[in-house]
């Protein structure tokens, strides 16, 4: 969990240590993990931008995409605590918001939808708002200006483009509640799926199945000797 009396990188790299079990130290998060590399990064850019020097915190944000493999737009508005697991893949759109304590994984893409306004020629909120102590699985997609809220977790390739609730599990495409907050449900799940979780779909695939072969064997005639 984050400490409000240290600084954005420092709670940057205990998030690395505390759910990276390849992590031992503070001196190995800061040398071996890419994903906390894009987030310094992301934090130089996003002061840029916010004094107004777009072009260079583009620019910058740039060079750490390649350097890194993570794409993070400076104007995002990212919180305390946030961990990219393995980087590489990630983008993150410009009106996305991130709170304190979010877990992501490769290939995640917080993406936007076109709310082009031709008569302004402003453009409004298009990316997701993520809420606290969300987890991320690889591969998601999480598209539009939806809201994923508190505790949440995605499975990995996920496609989201509806609002996730509070403690909710989603998989699938397009994704699907598998699981409601509960107190299993707040512990801190890699990827956003645990092995034991049932998919309440499938479930009910299988059980239509036995259904149809319970009635194709009432149905069926019977042999003669």
């Amino acid at each position: 969990m984050i400490k409000k009396n240290k600084s954005l990188i420092l709670n940057d790299l205990d998030a690395v240590i505390s759910r990276d079990p390849a992590t031992a130290s503070r001196f190995q998060a800061a040398l071996f993990s890419s994903g906390f590399h894009a987030i310094c990064c992301y934090r130089i850019n996003h002061f840029l931008w916010q004094k107004g020097w777009h072009n260079l915190a583009r620019f910058l944000s740039q060079t750490a995409r390649f350097l890194t493999g993570v794409e993070i737009h400076p104007g995002a508005t990212i919180g305390q605590g946030f961990f990219i697991d393995h980087g590489m893949g990630v983008v993150i759109g410009e009106t996305a918001e991130i709170g304190d304590n979010v877990t992501m994984y490769h290939n995640v893409t917080l993406g936007g939808t076109n709310l082009f306004d031709e008569k302004s020629k402003k453009t409004g909120k298009r990316h997701p708002t993520i809420g606290n102590n969300v987890v991320i699985g690889s591969g998601a997609q999480i598209l539009g200006p939806i809201k994923i809220a508190d505790n949440a977790k995605i499975g990995s390739n996920a496609i989201v483009v509806k609002d996730v609730l509070k403690g909710e599990t989603v998989i699938g495409v397009a994704a699907h509640k598998i699981a409601r907050e509960s107190k299993n449900n707040k512990r801190f799940c890699a990827y956003g799926i645990d092995q034991n979780m049932t998919d309440p779909l499938d479930e009910k695939i299988k059980m239509l199945e036995a259904k149809i072969d319970d009635l194709e064997k009432k149905l069926s005639p019977k042999k003669t000797k």
